[in-house]
């Protein structure tokens, strides 16, 4: 729905949500472009932008010690940094009703700057779940500031969450971490955190020679699969226009890319609140365990447990995830193969 545009105080509403243009795109901090955009409710940072971050190390995403959030993009218009922090206050990541105020830089910083509601969870619309289950209903309510981040990229949410397939988290960031430093770029802008980079662009990815994805640990499975996607980059980044199924469909058109990996990317690229990921090896037993005592469900169980929450499934096992609710561990941690050293 099309916002109201006040000419006296330059501020257009959109569904109780208010977009301050002026300064948002005045000077900001060290020649970056600014802009500030206040929310209707609690909005956290933290838990909002959180899925975006791949690891402690995510070259790509750093939160400062003053809490700002630096995530940086490759956007249509090219790379770019986006520095945000609460409005009105000094922390990036807490809850507030302030929104956030948000500096860029680069050549695509004006499409970091349009899209900054979406990031911050302005395409999302949490009165739409109810919980149903006991547990469901206390993480809900105690995290009232939870939004569901839309980043319009797929590109940049589909490369890491391919690198995730079937290893464990370290040997995946560690590979995330080694492929961006050597292949990407560094951030543009003034001030920015030391070592924060641009992840290379679709045509370098494809490009990557075969030593080096062993020397970042990545079989050649995963590899194919990303260079796979890189070559029908701009089909796929299409996707972030869809619905639901169209861009599930679109993405596991390509070799590689199953329920799994669709699901995880498009819980990011397009704010998916019903994008359940099935395929896991933790997942069903965790909302198995929290919802009904059963720490060896399966997909088919997992998805029985979570049909109440039809259209919001993802947001319903998400709290789960927080609620931190996990069964006992009785198994030895997932073999690390670190085919890199070999």
């Amino acid at each position: 729905m099309a916002g109201r545009f006040d000419p006296l105080t330059r501020t257009a509403s959109r569904g109780g949500r208010v977009d301050v243009p002026a300064p948002g795109r005045g000077p900001g901090q060290g020649g970056g472009k600014q802009r500030v955009w206040v929310s209707d409710g609690p909005l956290d940072l933290g838990l909002t932008l959180g899925p975006l971050r791949r690891g402690p190390g995510d070259p790509t995403f750093r939160v400062a010690p003053d809490g700002a959030v630096w995530k940086t993009a490759r956007t249509p218009a090219g790379p770019a940094t986006l520095r945000i922090t609460g409005a009105g206050s000094g922390s990036g990541t807490g809850t507030g009703t302030g929104g956030a105020t948000a500096t860029a830089w680069g050549p695509g910083a004006d499409w970091a700057l349009d899209t900054l509601p979406a990031l911050l969870g302005a395409d999302d619309d949490p009165s739409a779940f109810t919980a149903r289950h006991r547990l469901v209903h206390a993480s809900h309510r105690r995290r009232p500031g939870l939004r569901l981040t839309r980043t319009g990229l797929v590109l940049e949410s589909l490369i890491p969450t391919v690198l995730e397939q079937k290893v464990t988290s370290d040997e995946a960031y560690r590979a995330w971490r080694r492929l961006v430093r050597q292949y990407g770029e560094p951030a543009p802008g003034a001030a920015v955190p030391e070592g924060l980079h641009v992840m290379p662009c679709a045509r370098t990815w494809a490009l990557i020679p075969s030593w080096d994805w062993h020397k970042a640990g990545v079989d050649a499975k995963r590899s194919a699969t990303i260079v796979r996607a890189a070559r029908v980059a701009a089909r796929l980044e299409e996707a972030a226009a869809m619905d639901l199924p169209a861009a599930a469909h679109r993405l596991e058109a390509v070799p590689g890319i199953g329920p799994w990996t669709s699901a995880e990317t498009l819980q990011r690229s397009n704010g998916a609140a019903d994008a359940l990921t099935t395929g896991d090896l933790h997942l069903p037993g965790i909302v198995g365990y929290a919802l009904a005592g059963d720490r060896d469900a399966d997909d088919a169980a997992m998805l029985e447990l979570l049909a109440p929450y039809a259209g919001q499934r993802h947001r319903a096992a998400r709290l789960i995830l927080l609620a931190g609710h996990t069964p006992p561990r009785r198994a030895p941690r997932m073999y690390r193969s670190d085919i890199g050293r070999i």
